[in-house]
């Protein structure tokens, strides 16, 4: 089997590791990886809980298959149907807290086979009766059996599968049972048990993910929060890591002898290379702010988000202000009140406006501008203006659906500390 060639940079480190940072303008922004299978976030807990919902259902519908016992034609069928979905269930269950966050494709496959399986049998005994809304148990249980995997699969998969065992138990009833007032009713109530429950189960799957995540980047910049007024952010110092543990083993190999004096051209290369990124990075962390930070390497902000801080302003900042400053931003970006209206933030800092001695003594007037689009003065968060008032006091306008925020900050002068 042949792997395509890979490209390293100078650290032998895959040049993906660097592409995983999209250039916005050119700044760095943290790129997530998103593995669809992975049941990851606590969504296990969820899973748990659908299980429950699964046992629940299924002892319903073994209750009705009991109770419908003398009117099959031949039960024999039904009964192979429910001894296979319980089997089919119980692995499931076991499989599921075994595998843990991930199932396999060929798995996947199998447990929808044998659901199938369950709903070919069911119907087979119930055809004869010519009302499969009415008498239908195993199948319509073995449809909710997907909440099952609902934590393990992508949310697409388990709606399809869902999609097509309704399909497959609309056309039976059609093909099977002459529709009439009387019956009507118990046909759409099963389709809707088979179908609905599994749809309501992806989506608050999908959004306590969502939440989750959004969650845990707000937790992930506001640690920016705490920063010097220079510094490199989170990914950089990642790889000032790798680029110190590779310049460590390169001095290391000299100072042993491994690597012999003077150094080979491809050697002395690497050298290079890894003076120059350490450099590189040395002067990044000389002119980029907590905030610059904060925004690029947050995946809400930095779509959404547009930084001007020419002077590097926002570092003079203290740990309140940066915090009423922060959360401002994100109230301002993340409110969900209307999905489809396109939400963007510009924030400009400085310049540095004169102030009396008198009356803010040592203190200097850094303006801070938040331009919004899309976010209308009537759908701001109460908490957004007392987050605003610790950064300084402020004066607002709107028009249209933008708002326009001006702050008056004053910081201490750096001159003075």
């Amino acid at each position: 089997m042949s792997f395509p060639p890979v490209s390293e940079n100078t650290l032998g480190l895959l040049a993906e590791v660097r592409a995983s940072r999209s250039l916005v303008g050119g700044a760095r922004r943290l790129v997530r990886s998103d593995n669809p299978h992975r049941a990851s976030l606590g969504t296990a807990f969820i899973g748990i809980g659908a299980s429950l919902v699964c046992g629940i259902r299924a002892i319903y519908g073994f209750s009705w298959f009991v109770a419908y016992w003398p009117a099959y034609p031949n039960p024999v069928p039904a009964l192979i149907a429910w001894i296979l979905l319980i089997a089919v269930l119980a692995t499931a269950f076991v499989t599921a807290s075994v595998v843990g966050d991930r199932l396999p494709d060929w798995m996947f496959a199998v447990f929808l086979g044998l659901l199938a399986s369950v709903i070919v049998l069911d119907v087979i005994a119930i055809w004869d009766l010519h009302d499969v809304g009415r008498y239908a148990t195993a199948s319509l249980t073995a449809a909710m059996a997907l909440l099952l995997v609902i934590t393990l699969r992508r949310p697409s998969e388990i709606l399809i599968s869902s999609g097509a065992i309704g399909a497959a138990l609309l056309v039976v009833i059609l093909v099977n049972t002459p529709l009439t007032a009387d019956n009507a009713t118990a046909q759409l109530t099963s389709l809707a048990f088979a179908v609905v429950p599994v749809v309501i189960g992806v989506m608050i799957v999908r959004g306590f993910r969502s939440m989750v995540q959004v969650e845990l980047d707000r937790v992930l910049v506001q640690s920016t929060v705490s920063a010097p007024r220079f510094a490199v952010g989170m990914l950089a110092s990642e790889e000032l890591a790798r680029l110190d543990l590779a310049a460590e083993e390169l001095l290391d190999s000299v100072a042993t002898g491994r690597i012999a004096l003077p150094l080979r051209p491809k050697t002395a290369s690497v050298a290079a290379s890894l003076a120059t990124e350490l450099r590189l990075h040395l002067i990044e962390g000389r002119r980029e702010t907590w905030l610059y930070h904060a925004i690029t390497e947050s995946e809400l902000l930095g779509r959404s988000v547009t930084l001007t801080d020419k002077g590097s302003l926002a570092g003079l900042l203290d740990a309140n202000q940066r915090d009423g400053l922060l959360a401002a931003v994100w109230l301002l970006v993340n409110d969900n009140a209307k999905k489809n209206m396109v939400r963007t933030v510009q924030v400009s800092v400085g310049p540095i406006v004169a102030t009396t001695p008198v009356a803010h003594t040592h203190k200097l007037r850094v303006p801070v501008v938040i331009t919004t689009t899309g976010v209308p003065r009537n759908r701001v968060d109460p908490s957004t203006w007392d987050a605003i008032r610790r950064v300084g006091r402020y004066s607002d306008s709107s028009q249209n659906a933008s708002l326009r925020v001006e702050i008056e900050c004053y910081v201490d002068n750096p001159a003075d500390l």
